[in-house]
């Protein structure tokens, strides 16, 4: 299985319609809203890393009202 967490800044005040499309992404595994830097914090899954990216490529980044996003992609067998 491959994971990725991707830190997501959208625009002001558009949180809760970001979180509720990510909700509809089957990949998504996890969401958190945040403080900080970021607005969002998403898990990810796939079963293979090509997967994951066209995921977040294609699904998840194409999301209205996300402005940008930082995509950390975990290492198989650390952890």
């Amino acid at each position: 299985m491959s994971t990725a967490y991707v830190l997501i800044n959208c625009d002001l005040g558009s949180e809760e319609f970001v979180i509720s499309e990510l909700k509809l992404i089957e990949e998504v595994v996890e969401i958190h809203g945040t403080f900080g830097a970021y607005d969002i914090l998403a898990k990810v899954e796939a079963s293979l890393v090509e997967k994951l990216r066209e995921a977040i490529t294609w699904k998840v980044r194409k999301i209205k009202k996300i402005r940008s996003t930082l995509t950390l992609m975990g290492i198989e067998g650390q952890g």
